[in-house]
């Protein structure tokens, strides 16, 4: 491994280590995707191969079978203890927002439910903040409100290694351990340590997914990479945005700062 995935790698470590001394419930999302697997992979090295606190799937039910099939065989294989969550139907979402977005905030509702019923005061998620603009503004240690919302415009200094973890009871902490991250560092990550990812991000037929969400709101770019050297030597040149598939990306400009200020991941 090169020295800057090596320090990359430390920091996560340094990250999930001090989230669980320092929150007394956590959880981990895990979406299916390649940052979520990377944080797995993570998340078993921090911990000496035994993640301490479970993972979870806010299922909205409309993913890809090839993202299934991996959740049942990885499931079992990591022995991993993970919570599956539903998603309520999109008639009981905010019909003010675009419909791919309304499909998307879905997940948003599943996770309060998870939050609600588990009590759960930290939870950790894969994003990057190279991955999308609003994400830019995000903190490694995050406060929700009681309703989950984030307050872009009101967000804690971090200095260092120096968080905050004293907030009110109802109150809980998104954890972003792969936040310095970028899309390359990824890839290149998942081909030194050789973690399994999920096939529809290589090249069938002149395309692949770059990034996956919903089947009925994710489409795949024009690529042949068909293997990781092909996407890291892709990455390298290409102009094309990492969320140009996602559907609700296209709909308004304001719209996915609109789904994270309400709890979107």
């Amino acid at each position: 491994m090169n020295s800057h995935l090596k320090k990359l790698e430390n920091e996560s470590i340094y990250i999930f280590r001090e989230a669980y001394r320092s929150i007394k419930n956590i959880s981990m999302l895990w979406s299916l995707g390649k940052d979520s697997n990377v944080m797995v992979w993570i998340a078993f090295k921090a911990f000496l191969g035994k993640i301490p606190f479970p993972l979870v799937h806010v299922d909205t039910g409309k993913k890809f079978k090839e993202m299934y099939d991996f959740r049942n065989k990885y499931e079992k294989k990591w022995n991993i203890k993970l919570i599956k969550g539903d998603c309520p139907p999109v008639e009981e979402i905010d019909p003010s927002l675009p419909p791919a977005a309304r499909s998307a905030a879905r997940k948003t509702e599943g996770l309060k439910k998870i939050l609600k019923t588990y009590q759960f005061k930290g939870v950790v998620a894969g994003i990057r903040r190279d991955e999308q603009g609003t994400r830019a503004k995000e903190r490694i240690f995050s406060p929700r409100d009681e309703s989950g919302k984030w307050d872009v415009k009101n967000q804690p200094p971090e200095f260092w290694d120096q968080s905050n973890f004293n907030y009110p009871d109802k109150v809980h902490i998104r954890i972003h351990p792969l936040l310095s991250w970028t899309e390359i560092d990824i890839w290149q990550y998942i081909k030194d340590q050789k973690i399994p990812i999920v096939d529809l991000y290589f090249s069938k037929n002149g395309k692949r997914y770059r990034s996956l969400g919903d089947k009925d709101i994710t489409s795949p770019v024009n690529s042949n990479a068909k293997n990781l050297d092909e996407i890291i030597s892709e990455l390298k040149i290409t102009k094309v945005s990492e969320r140009s598939g996602r559907v609700m990306d296209h709909e308004q400009e304001d719209v996915f700062e609109r789904l994270r200020t309400k709890g979107y991941m």
